[in-house]
């Protein structure tokens, strides 16, 4: 029985367009059905966190969100932290590879 004051709930007044509502069932029913690999793919700003946060509380399912970089890891946290107020979410960057620049730019010495 999942506790009601932890449930995963959006805050938002966005609704599911174009694709999204038929990925969001698709990716729902294989949660439902424990399929053990899915794979959303989008081009970028296509509303691909939007769409994994209603699968999210479609299914209130503990969920760890991998990135492979620590940019795209801090916009998807803050993403998906913003029509979520309420919960609790941990942000965690690995050891090994917090020093590890996410992109260079040489002629500038910028390092991500």
């Amino acid at each position: 029985m999942i506790d009601t004051d932890r449930r995963f709930q959006l805050t938002t007044d966005m609704t599911p367009t174009g694709d999204q509502p038929a990925a969001i069932e698709a990716l729902v029913k294989g949660v439902n059905a424990a399929a053990p690999h899915q794979v959303l793919l989008g081009a970028t700003g296509t509303g691909k966190t939007f769409t994994m946060a209603q699968v999210i509380q479609r299914t209130q399912k503990p969920t760890l969100i991998l990135s492979h970089n620590k940019t795209l890891a801090a916009k998807q946290y803050q993403n998906v932290r913003a029509p979520c107020p309420q919960k609790a979410y941990t942000y965690v960057v690995a050891d090994y590879d917090k020093n590890k620049p996410d992109a260079d730019t040489p002629q500038r010495h910028i390092y991500i």
